[in-house]
């Protein structure tokens, strides 16, 4: 019979202070790169109106968004994040207002928005589905979400190893999981995919359970 052993009180502590203090910055640094950039400047293009962005994180889409934003309502758990976010905050001409700190419950009446717009989170919210159903419910019919995410790779061998390195992933890097399939997710919420790009976003070939990605857009059905 196996042993059923406690988690140390010290070790949960440890991992909240990691998560919560150290993966946002890690996050930062990881993810603002001009490789990245190139990226955030492609899904942001065409987003126009009032924006939702669920994961704001410390505002790495804000300098890519396009004159055509009138606001940008955002959605962020974490206060290391939103603190790293201030500087960012403060060079835009944006309004930008935090609305909450849940994905997964989003506090916007219906069809309020006319664009969201999501960058590495998909990998990371605990109920993905109830989020992505949420941002659904707040677009506007014909209201576009785009996304640039990474997940599900398309080779068996790489497969093998992101479904290996899942859980150590979850527990390092905030809850990221690494064999989501994005665009399966997207469709499965009742949004229509009306452009994808996959590929290995960038890195050498070690860094492909990590870095397989998905671009594109999804839009509301009108109603």
């Amino acid at each position: 019979m196996r042993r059923a052993y406690a988690v140390p009180p010290s070790y949960s502590r440890d991992m909240g202070l990691w998560t919560e203090q150290v993966v946002p910055r890690l996050t930062d640094a990881s993810l603002s790169s001009a490789e990245v950039n190139r990226y955030r400047v492609e899904v942001c293009a065409g987003l126009k109106g009032r924006v939702l962005e669920i994961g704001f994180g410390s505002g790495l889409n804000l300098p890519h968004l396009p004159p055509g934003v009138s606001a940008l309502d955002v959605v962020e758990p974490n206060e290391v994040a939103w603190v790293r976010s201030a500087q960012r905050r403060r060079t835009t001409e944006i309004p930008v207002q935090r609305i909450g700190l849940d994905g997964q419950r989003l506090d916007a009446d219906d069809a309020t928005y006319d664009a969201a717009v999501a960058t590495f989170v998909l990998c990371t919210i605990p109920d993905v589905t109830a989020a992505l159903a949420e941002v659904r419910r707040v677009l506007r019919p014909g209201g576009t979400l785009h996304f640039l995410e990474h997940g599900l790779a398309p080779d068996p061998g790489v497969v093998r190893w992101q479904h290996r390195l899942d859980g150590l992933q979850q527990r390092l890097v905030g809850g990221c999981h690494l064999t989501r399939d994005v665009p399966a997710l997207v469709a499965a919420a009742g949004l229509e995919i009306t452009d994808l790009r996959r590929e290995y976003l960038l890195g050498p070939r070690v860094s492909r359970p990590w870095s397989y990605g998905y671009l594109g857009r999804a839009t509301r059905p009108p109603a």
